[in-house]
């Protein structure tokens, strides 16, 4: 059993900064790849970024390219998203999930129960 739990969501202005924090408990943390995901209001949910149980591979929604940053502490059992340059459309309930394998070609199994992220225009 895994258990995700998130934090630092918040309402922030356009144009600010954010760090959202998962923190992991259960099984071993570092064996498996972790994502971020998000739902707005209405809409499905979609993928943010992913990063392989080493930290050696990240990859990103190309919405988020270049504003955002996925890391993670195996030794603190936690996974970390910088969300900057926020824009009002990043508004949405933020989602961390573990990967069943090392990298994120494997499906997700566990979900934490959302941050919600909200940013003014």
């Amino acid at each position: 059993q895994v258990q995700l739990a998130e934090s630092g969501g918040g309402l922030v202005q356009a144009g600010g900064s954010l760090r959202l924090s998962c923190a992991a408990s259960g099984r071993t943390f570092s064996n498996y790849a972790m994502g971020w995901f998000r739902q707005a209001a209405g809409k499905e949910r979609e993928f943010v970024a992913a990063i392989a149980w080493s930290g050696s591979n990240r990859v990103y929604a190309d919405s988020v390219k270049g504003r955002f940053t996925i890391s993670r502490d195996n030794a603190q059992n936690t996974l970390a998203l910088q969300m900057n340059s926020l824009k009002p459309e990043d508004t949405a309930l933020y989602y961390c999930a573990k990967y069943d394998g090392t990298t994120w070609k494997y499906g997700m199994d566990y979900w934490g129960k959302g941050t919600l992220v909200t940013v003014s225009s």
